[in-house]
């Protein structure tokens, strides 16, 4: 053991000795480093490496098999208010200037020591940690920390979305929680021992299965101008490769215009047209400079190409939504996923209608859905008893572990006025 050790400290030693005799061999400028300054950084390197390693699996620990709306989840809001209450009582937090770009692991800058400052107080960075302007790994851990809790891509850069997140005030923040905490309450009770919920500002969907997550789904929803409606149902069938009849909603605002710009948009989307006789018409019998189409069917065929995608999950309402799956899941990837026309798309759809399947319809497997889905065959599933769904609307809350999430309140239902600072959005980040 002991050879093995030494052999291991010669090897390393080695190593270092032909990297600083290969860097001293190298013309210096007059700005170039010394090789010890150039060996220095490359452990440096090394050292933020492993460390970054070390906060990409810490991530985890952000991960909870505790559904959003749980029992306990308004005794983990009181907490959270009374953490934002004394921030709050201190000064809040300063905002962080705009850097002329982005900043990451590496660089160095009088704009980190204000980046540190702000982490540490929303407890995003240990406090006893120095003020240096280098962004290091405790950096890049602080900033990845905070964009998990914020529904950002946890990269460690700070760009445009994370330093508007950053610089909302903690008067707000600490608003979102109080007005949050009204909305969490009307939910405390029984929702069902499995159920379905769909947290708009978060675009994401939970599928619960006695008090624990069994599944989280990120989503795309509607958009601010076609809001995905808040309401509690049932999830009562499932379409497989399924037909889309387009809204009338839609045919209106999208169809109309996409027609008389381009005049193959629906054959080239296999989209086709019938009057209320159940007759296909063909396009050219239509003036597109009217409002004659929204008095037709207008009907996409199943395949690759059905703006529903290989499955639509039904329950009931009145606005003519519902869950399904998309041939875009490139917007699944995006941090902003307000992009529907008000129905919900869900990523990993085949995990989420096995589970629905399992306990309704026991002869059903996930191995069957894909089978099914792979024939192209339309089919129609009943669930046995309806599943309970929640379209919520839920920008801040805690977890057991003591995180504090907030999202961005899209729709403006939270009565704050927005939560942007008072001079405006980031606007120089390239």
């Amino acid at each position: 053991m002991v050879r093995i050790a030494r052999a291991g400290a010669k090897v390393a030693v080695i190593a270092q000795a032909t990297l600083f005799g290969a860097v001293a061999m190298l013309p210096l400028s007059a700005n170039a480093q010394s090789p010890l300054q150039v060996l220095q950084q490359h452990q440096k390197r090394e050292e933020w490496k492993s460390r970054l390693d070390e906060t990409i699996k810490g991530l985890d620990a952000f991960k909870s098999d505790q559904p959003t709306l749980s029992a306990d989840t308004v005794a983990y809001l009181e907490r959270s208010i009374e953490k934002y209450r004394a921030i709050v009582a201190n000064g809040g937090w300063a905002a962080v200037p705009n850097p002329p770009q982005k900043l990451r692991m590496g660089a160095r800058s009088q704009i980190v020591v204000a980046l540190r400052q702000r982490l540490m107080t929303s407890g995003d960075m240990d406090a006893n940690l120095s003020l240096s302007p280098s962004f290091d790994s405790d950096v890049d851990e602080g900033v990845r920390r905070f964009q998990v809790r914020h529904g950002l891509t946890p990269d460690g850069i700070l760009d445009r979305g994370t330093l508007g997140a950053l610089n909302v005030p903690a008067i707000v923040r600490l608003r979102q929680l109080e007005t949050n905490i009204v909305r969490v309450r009307a939910m405390s009770g029984f929702l069902g021992e499995r159920y379905v919920m769909v947290n708009i500002p978060a675009a994401e969907i939970e599928a619960v299965d006695n008090g624990v997550v069994r599944s989280r789904h990120t989503a795309v929803v509607g958009k601010i101008d076609r809001q995905t409606p808040i309401l509690a149902s049932k999830i009562y069938e499932l379409n497989f490769n399924p037909y889309w009849t387009v809204p009338v909603s839609i045919i209106r605002k999208d169809l109309i215009p996409k027609m008389s710009e381009d005049p193959e948009y629906l054959a080239r989307n296999k989209i086709r047209i019938y009057d209320w006789n159940n007759n296909e018409l063909d396009s050219t019998q239509i003036d597109w400079n009217t409002d004659d189409a929204t008095k037709l069917q207008f009907r996409q065929d199943p395949g690759e190409e059905n703006s529903l995608g290989s499955v639509r999950i039904n329950f009931h309402n009145q606005h003519q939504v519902y869950l399904h799956d998309t041939p875009s899941k490139s917007l699944f990837t995006k941090d902003y996923r307000f992009d529907s026309s008000g129905c919900v798309r869900v990523q990993n759809v085949r995990d989420l209608v096995t589970w629905l399947l399992e306990s309704t319809t026991p002869d059903w497997s996930r191995a069957r859905v894909d089978q099914t889905i792979a024939s192209g065959e339309r089919l129609d599933v009943k669930l046995d008893d309806g599943i309970p769904l929640y379209l919520t609307y839920v920008t801040a809350w805690s977890s057991p572990n003591g995180v504090v999430h907030f999202r961005e309140d899209i729709y403006n239902r939270d009565g704050l006025g927005g939560s942007m600072p008072e001079d405006g959005p980031v606007v120089v980040l390239q």
